[in-house]
């Protein structure tokens, strides 16, 4: 029993990895056709062997958000894809951009905090 379930889900993860592959070939392909091969954010050009460097990214970072115009598409090289990634998840490891606001700022250090006293003395 243990290895028919093992099995199925297997199958299920296949399944699913094909599906994605397929979504993605097809949003891929339109984007590259719509679009110049130029990394909207570092404006690095793309061609030959390099294209697969540059990689298509949701605005709204919903991969099953793909209107026939393009629209939530953009297209980034590999370096500025993960970047904008990363930065995603840097914000919601902190709790939001509205909590520095709020409290004023979240730094406690001061590097210049005795920078007038320390003027004085020199003179």
């Amino acid at each position: 029993m243990n290895q028919n379930k093992s099995r199925t889900e297997s199958q299920a993860v296949t399944e699913a990895r094909r599906d994605r592959e397929r979504r993605e070939k097809t949003y891929r392909e339109r984007a590259l056709k719509m679009y110049p091969h130029v990394c909207g954010r570092c404006g690095r050009e793309f061609s030959g062997k390099k294209l697969r460097e540059l990689t298509v990214h949701h605005r709204d970072h919903n991969h099953d958000n793909n209107p026939p115009d393009g629209s939530n598409w953009e297209l980034l090289c590999i370096y500025c894809h993960d970047n904008e990634h990363s930065r995603d998840l840097e914000s919601e490891w902190q709790d939001g951009p509205d909590s520095s606001e709020e409290s004023g700022s979240d730094f406690t250090h001061n590097p210049f905090a005795g920078l007038d006293q320390l003027l004085k003395k020199d003179k």
